[in-house]
């Protein structure tokens, strides 16, 4: 489980494709100070499993389902990506429960500089539209953020100065994709609330 705050830029130095998978190599300090095999990552909102370690950098195998659903598939050598170690049982929680399982992507729509300050505008796919709310949590690569504004078919969050700075939405343009996850709590109560959903346990 993640929080949702970034601990690094990390970059992207190697990618090995391969017939529905692929393996990438992740440079990150901070990360692999004290990564180990079968470690959890999460790279821009995806949880991946640490496989190999050393010199700062980290390898990890992409399932074809992981390509599929997230904009992993779409880095590049170089590209920056937020990088967070699993939360410690007795961690802080500065941001909110991620689990780092993608439900969507999304694009960025539009980008609306403040003064210290940028409001960005995403589009959001009809599909997790009812688990977004204005002032509730929601996931943007891996970014635990709040919710200023929300529409049928967009959202918007408001980002301060160390967001634009220590994440890769300060880099982003419009057109650019972004993993979204929504609040899971919102699914589950979803789910309890579904008539019919509360029978039926397994034998």
């Amino acid at each position: 489980m993640f929080t949702g705050i970034v601990e690094e830029l990390g970059t992207v130095e190697r990618i090995e494709p391969g017939a529905d998978s692929a393996v990438l190599a992740l440079r990150g300090a901070q990360v692999t100070t004290d990564a180990v095999h079968g470690a959890s990552i999460s790279v821009n909102g995806v949880c991946l499993t640490v496989v190999r370690v050393a010199d700062e950098v980290f390898e990890v195998d992409v399932m074809a389902e992981t390509l599929r659903r997230s904009s992993l598939g779409a880095l590049e050598l170089g590209d920056r990506v937020n990088l967070e170690r699993a939360m410690p049982a007795d961690g802080r929680f500065g941001g909110h429960v991620v689990q780092g399982h993608v439900d969507g992507t999304a694009r960025i729509l539009d980008r609306e500089p403040g003064d210290r300050w940028e409001v960005v505008t995403f589009e959001l796919p009809p599909e997790l539209a009812r688990y977004v709310v204005e002032k509730g949590s929601i996931t943007v690569d891996g970014i635990s953020l709040t919710v200023s504004s929300v529409a049928h078919d967009r959202f918007a969050v408001s980002l301060i100065p160390t967001t634009l700075e220590l994440t890769t939405l300060g880099r982003k343009q419009v057109g650019d994709p972004v993993n979204l996850e929504v609040d899971v709590i919102a699914k589950y109560v979803e789910r309890l609330m579904t008539p019919g959903t509360r029978e039926g346990a397994l034998a």
